[in-house]
């Protein structure tokens, strides 16, 4: 089970204790908020995405929308999510509960500029009712994020 593996993960750093898991969903931007008790920009989507045959994750603020021109000029390609079968195969963690913790070797993971406006985020924790509340500065260290990126829309005015 994935939230088992993120568990086995973050209890390396001694933060396994952090993971809530709740009696209801928190599968969608709308329930995980709702589950945690945030405003929905509070949560860390985390988007599965091929470029060539290479799974990348993109963890963005919940109220951000994936920007086609700023992707493709970031990756060289057009935005192609991966299916829910290719999310488990090639990244290891079911739609719902897709986080950058304890993936499979080779995904490439980028942390969007939309969530730099907050000191708290809250992303999923491997499955589809648990998440997981990390500073930003955690959130870059435990997902091994590449770089920073400027690939989303529509999160500016919430700011």
């Amino acid at each position: 089970m994935a939230i088992e593996r993120v568990r086995e993960y973050f209890d390396q750093f001694g933060m396994a204790d952090r993971i809530r898991e709740f009696d209801e969903s928190s599968a969608t931007v709308a329930e995980a908020a709702h589950a945690v008790g945030c405003e929905p920009a509070h949560i860390a989507k985390t988007l599965s995405f091929k470029v060539g045959d290479q799974p990348i994750l993109i963890v963005a603020a919940g109220d951000a929308k994936v920007a086609n021109p700023k992707y493709k000029a970031r990756f060289g390609a057009k935005a192609k999510m991966l299916t829910p079968d290719e999310a488990v195969e090639m990244v290891g963690h079911a739609v719902g509960g897709v986080c950058p913790f304890g993936i499979n070797d080779g995904v490439r993971v980028f942390l969007d500029e939309s969530l730099k406006r907050f000191d708290t985020v809250y992303p999923a924790a491997g499955s589809g009712n648990s998440a997981i509340g990390l500073t930003l500065d955690e959130l870059e260290r435990y997902s091994g994020s590449e770089a920073w990126v400027d690939v989303c829309k529509d999160w500016q005015a919430e700011a």
